[in-house]
């Protein structure tokens, strides 16, 4: 009986030490299902100019002198540019207060310049406009989570997520949720980073202000509770294995 009892403990410990060492390389590899002989199309949609952004708009034209009249304004002591207000407008020199609320960058240089025309301000202007406070956060099983700024028209997901290091081996591939705020509402994305299939959606690039949360994966979560881990576990069955071998003899 004893025997029996302890060959049925060595093989319960044997077969949780299987699988603690089993991590297939499915579950860690990202973009399992590539084919290096195709190419996919990805959708770039451009993020539009919210509330508290801070813009950076920088307009030439054939007469110097005249343009710098419209370079002249600070939204913050250390940050040149204009903020957008609460109600949505920046207030320009000259051309006055302006809804940018919802516009696209294109759009708002577009906009600059048929004013600048219309109103006789300048002849042949050039306007350029950037978002200087572009930031997104990432938190969760990645290496260095906080949040992030960027001067680039567009970074993808995976930029973003190289920012913070990449996910640590606990970070669950397969569940990585975007959280996303636009036209005042919020939307949620989750994406399997073993798959491409998300390359052509319109999270693969990210937008200002977005969240990238990385959710822990189930080795993670069993780790937090009152087995803290195989390692505990065995050691727990270990030590009944012990008593009852004390016990019967």
């Amino acid at each position: 009986m004893i025997k029996k009892t302890t060959n049925f403990f060595l093989l319960i410990i044997g077969v949780l030490i299987f699988l603690s060492s089993c991590s297939t390389k499915k579950d860690l590899i990202y973009f399992n299902d590539i084919n290096i002989k195709e190419q996919d199309n990805t959708v770039f949609s451009e993020g539009k100019i919210q509330r508290n952004d801070i813009l950076s708009i920088v307009i030439s034209s054939s007469s110097p002198d005249l343009a710098s009249m419209y370079n002249t304004n600070q939204a913050d002591s250390s940050l040149t540019g204009y903020l957008v207000t609460i109600d949505g407008t920046i207030t320009l020199p000259i051309l006055g207060k302006i809804k940018v609320q919802e516009l696209t960058i294109q759009e708002l240089e577009n906009l600059l310049i048929k004013k600048l025309i219309d109103g006789n301000h300048l002849s042949n202007p050039t306007v350029t406009v950037r978002l200087r406070n572009a930031k997104f956060t990432v938190l969760g099983e990645v290496k260095m989570p906080g949040t992030y700024t960027f001067n680039e028209q567009n970074i993808s997901i995976l930029q973003a997520l190289g920012y913070a290091g990449d996910l640590t081996i606990h970070g669950k591939r397969q569940n990585v949720l975007i959280i996303r705020e636009e036209n005042n509402k919020k939307t949620y994305m989750t994406i399997d980073l073993t798959s491409k299939k998300w390359f052509d959606s319109p999270y693969y690039y990210i937008k200002p202000n977005d969240v990238i949360y990385v959710n822990p994966n189930g080795a993670k979560v069993t780790s937090s509770g009152y087995v803290s881990s195989f390692g505990n576990l065995l050691a727990v069955i270990s030590i009944a294995l012990s008593t009852i071998l004390i016990l019967t003899k």
